[in-house]
């Protein structure tokens, strides 16, 4: 098992997206790589806290290696853009892949590098060392599987690629 942090906008969309993975074990949405301890969503959009919204991600390293998971991570997002995904706006909302595992450090520079070759350009993706990590609200756990016809900036056939879990 391994655990990778995903920031790519709005994190019900992007834990929805992984949650579809067989490879994928479990999610968490939380806040990350901020200058607080113990955030709350009002905190994070409205007070500057400076994190970022992130979903935890466990996943099967051996079903799925981490360069195929952040494939997938880079479907979801533009990796062009800065603070800002679809209609979301602010650094919440900025992109990033944390890691606690220095081990995965070569994956994801090798999966950044074929992303930047694709697009023809650098990444505005931060990839970083995680500093901190909050679980967001139990209201944000899953909320697209409580709402079916909330807010994503995720295309919905992209929602579907992988079906059995």
């Amino acid at each position: 098992m391994k655990t990778i942090y995903l920031a790519g906008g709005c994190f019900w969309g992007t834990q929805h997206f992984m949650d579809q993975f067989s490879a994928v074990i479990r999610t968490e949405v939380g806040y990350a790589n901020g200058r607080t301890e113990s955030p709350t969503y009002e905190d994070v959009c409205y007070r500057d806290a400076g994190h970022a919204e992130t979903v935890r991600v466990e996943y099967d390293e051996e079903r799925m290696p981490t360069e195929k998971l952040l494939a997938y991570y880079f479907m979801t997002i533009d990796p062009l853009s800065i603070n800002r995904q679809g209609g979301d706006v602010g650094s919440q909302y900025r992109t990033g892949i944390y890691y606690e595992d220095e081990t995965l450090l070569p994956a994801i520079r090798a999966a950044v590098a074929e992303e930047e070759a694709k697009v023809g350009a650098k990444l505005e993706v931060e990839v970083l060392p995680l500093r901190n990590f909050y679980p967001a609200e139990e209201y944000h756990q899953d909320y697209l599987v409580k709402n079916p016809t909330g807010y994503c900036h995720i295309p919905l056939h992209l929602m579907h690629l992988e079906e059995g879990k």
